[in-house]
Order: structure tokens, then C-alpha cells, then sequence
């Protein structure tokens, strides 16, 4: 074979499909998916309803009450320690992961008394304030599995029975009650205001849907 026909057999290996109509055809563009704004959280009533069967552990109670109030990811209750911890001002440190801000936090009344709670069966040694059996950070795999069983036991829908929808929670109810975004962007340790953003949207959402529910009445 001459070089001329070596270059017609490649030209024709890579030559574009053309279709009957005798014009080339483009490949067409991939289409993006939708963005999944959607935050799933618990009610007011399903979140109570959740720190009451949790009551069975103090450490499980005093973990759940501090990773809402906190707006804790599971690997970030873990790693809290109890050096984080100050007794006399109610205070509790959080290093956040992700590139979060963290900071000092004073603690809510309920979510104190259950830590102090579990710290006195604890006992004062230095290392992680919510650890395991083996005296290591309980760990994120664990405190999903504990958010399951809890839910199961709240009659909670399994939809939400994962423990990153505790954060969740906490940025749509503080928004409610404050209607401030730098409040709950400051809450829950977000760098980009964007991240905050979608709490507002799902909270505008829930007050059409609940003003369309009940437009009869008045």
C-alpha cells in the first residue's frame, strides 16, 4: 500500500459520522443535572421527640443535644475533647472540619445539663468528651447508626434518620426563629454565605406550602 492510500485509510478511521441526510453529525451536549437544594430536618416536635428516647444513654442524650445546638457533622462530635469544655463559663469550643469556622460557643441550658450529666460518669480524665467503649472518639459511622435506632424508636420517618439532618435542623430552625442569615451562617461555621442560602430557600418553601395548605380558612 502507497503512502496516499496509508493516508485515505486513516482519514476514513477518524472521519466524523455522517448521517443520510449527507451533514456531519455533533455529539450533543451532556445535560447537567439538576442541583438538589432540598435540606431534609426534623420538625420542633420530631426533634424533642428524638431527645426523648435518646434519654436511655447520657452519653447518647448529652451527643445529640450538642451536635444540634452546635450544628456538629458526626466525625466533628468525635473530635471534640475535653479540654474544649469550660465548666464555669458553659462554654464549648468546636473545631469544625471542611475548612469551617469554629470558635467558642456558650451552651444552651438543656444541652449543658445533659453534658454535665454524662461528664459525671465519665469522670475528668483528659481525651475525647464522646467516646467509645474502648475509650476512643466515638466515631461517625457509629453515631449514624445510633441517629437509625433513635429514629426508629421516635417513629421517625427513615428519610431523616441520618445525623447529618441534626445540622440540618439546627440552620432551618434558627433561621425561623431569627430570620437573620449571618445568625445561622455563624451557627454552623459556613465560609460562603451560599452554603446558608439554601436554608432560606427551603424555609420560604415551607411557609408558601403552609399558606397554600390552609388558604380556605381566612
Amino acid at each position: 500500500m502507497d503512502e496516499a492510500a496509508e493516508n485515505i485509510g486513516e482519514t476514513e478511521a477518524f472521519s466524523p459520522p455522517v448521517s443520510q441526510n449527507n451533514y456531519i453529525e455533533q455529539p450533543k451536549p451532556k445535560r447537567r443535572r439538576a442541583e438538589n437544594t432540598e435540606v431534609k430536618s426534623l420538625s420542633p416536635a420530631q426533634l424533642q421527640d428524638l431527645f426523648r428516647v435518646t434519654r436511655a444513654s447520657e452519653r447518647d442524650e448529652a451527643a445529640f443535644r450538642v451536635a444540634y445546638c452546635k450544628g456538629l457533622r458526626a466525625s466533628e462530635v468525635g473530635r471534640l475533647q475535653m479540654s474544649d469544655y469550660d465548666d464555669r463559663s458553659g462554654r464549648l469550643r468546636v473545631t469544625r472540619g471542611k475548612g469551617s469556622f469554629g470558635g467558642e460557643f456558650p451552651m444552651h441550658d438543656l444541652e449543658r445539663r445533659a453534658l454535665k450529666k454524662w461528664l459525671r460518669l465519665r469522670g475528668p480524665a483528659p481525651g475525647p468528651i464522646f467516646s467509645s467503649r474502648n475509650h476512643r472518639p466515638i466515631s461517625r459511622r457509629r453515631l449514624d447508626q445510633l441517629m437509625k435506632l433513635y429514629c426508629r424508636l421516635a417513629g421517625i420517618p427513615g428519610e431523616l434518620a441520618h445525623f447529618h439532618v441534626l445540622k440540618h435542623s439546627r440552620g432551618m430552625h434558627l433561621l425561623e426563629e431569627t430570620d437573620a442569615l449571618h445568625v445561622v451562617q455563624d451557627a454552623l461555621g459556613h465560609v460562603n454565605i451560599a452554603n446558608t442560602v439554601k436554608y432560606a430557600r427551603a424555609t420560604n418553601r415551607r411557609r408558601i406550602e403552609a399558606v397554600e395548605k390552609n388558604k380556605g380558612k381566612y
